[in-house]
């Protein structure tokens, strides 16, 4: 890292092998990594200060947004995005080293529900019919079929977790479509931004907005304030606020650093209009260059 302010502890989406624990090995290689079981727990592992980061998955290139990590950011916590990884994905097809010259005939297949949706079009074509569990991460799957050896099941995951858990990879690269990445959340207590090498020069704000009740055109007064200041939007989504139908808050992605002028004021005129802003900070990104061993 550019110091060592933020310590060495930083949480991620275990167990050992998942797409989170790459990611973040390859952004903290020399910073002590400890898995957590679920996304709610890495979060407030680093919100109660057991940790001082967290990395969690986010967005997916084929399966959308994590709603658990967007909504848990919104409700429950407030926390701050310090940085994102941005990682391409790879899925395949696993099994235990029993079972591999049975693994055309496999009874049940585990994995994270993302994994096996970006799967969908080999598993419906090859192993239609069969039983699809979904688990906490890929990894988890992959510790699963290592512990059941006797029972002819397959995992979904990545080549690191098919080493660790000493599963035979049966076919690579399963995923439906060719282009398939995971945006990850590191996140912090506290409103700092991580500086290191290799990052991309854009930097992101991310807003989470609450509109003023019952406007009509509010939305369009919201993207206005961004519009005439010329601050592009790279993501705009909603997501329900839990208060009833048709109540929705709304996460924007934007071209721009929180501490600019035009941010100010774009900040300033949204509290104006009634709007509710909380602001998860401004972050750049880093690429990972693969899920390879």
């Amino acid at each position: 890292m550019a110091s060592n302010e933020w310590g060495n502890r930083v949480a991620y989406l275990g167990p050992e092998g998942t797409f989170t624990h790459l990611a973040a090995q390859e952004l903290f290689k020399d910073e002590s990594t400890i898995p957590y079981k679920t996304i709610p727990e890495c979060i407030e592992a680093v919100a109660e200060g057991q940790v001082d980061l967290a990395i969690v998955p986010l967005e997916n290139a084929l399966e959308g947004s994590v709603p658990l990590t967007i909504d848990y950011l919104f409700h429950e916590v407030n926390l701050y995005v310090v940085g994102e990884v941005l990682s391409p994905i790879e899925q395949h097809l696993m099994v235990h080293k029993k079972q591999v010259a049975n693994w055309d005939h496999i009874q049940g297949v585990y994995s994270h529900p993302h994994a096996l949706a970006q799967c969908h079009k080999y598993l419906y074509y090859h192993f239609r019919g069969i039983p699809l569990h979904q688990t906490t991460s890929t990894a988890a799957a992959a510790q699963f079929v290592y512990q059941h050896p006797e029972e002819c099941i397959a995992a979904i995951g990545n080549s690191a977790a098919a080493k660790t858990y000493d599963l035979e990879i049966v076919q690579s690269k399963i995923h439906d479509f060719h282009f398939n990445h995971t945006r990850f959340f590191v996140l912090s207590r506290s409103n700092q931004r991580i500086e290191l090498a290799e990052r991309e020069e854009q930097i992101k704000t991310t807003l989470m907005i609450k509109l003023p009740n019952d406007r009509s055109g509010a939305l369009h007064q919201i993207l206005s304030v961004f519009a005439w200041r010329q601050i592009n939007l790279s993501k705009i989504e909603s997501r329900p606020l839990k208060t009833g139908l048709g109540d929705y808050f709304f996460i924007l992605d934007l071209l721009e650093d929180e501490n600019t002028p035009m941010m100010k004021g774009a900040m300033e005129e949204l509290a104006a209009l009634g709007c509710s802003v909380k602001s998860l900070g401004s972050y750049f990104t880093y690429k990972q260059h693969s899920t390879k061993d």
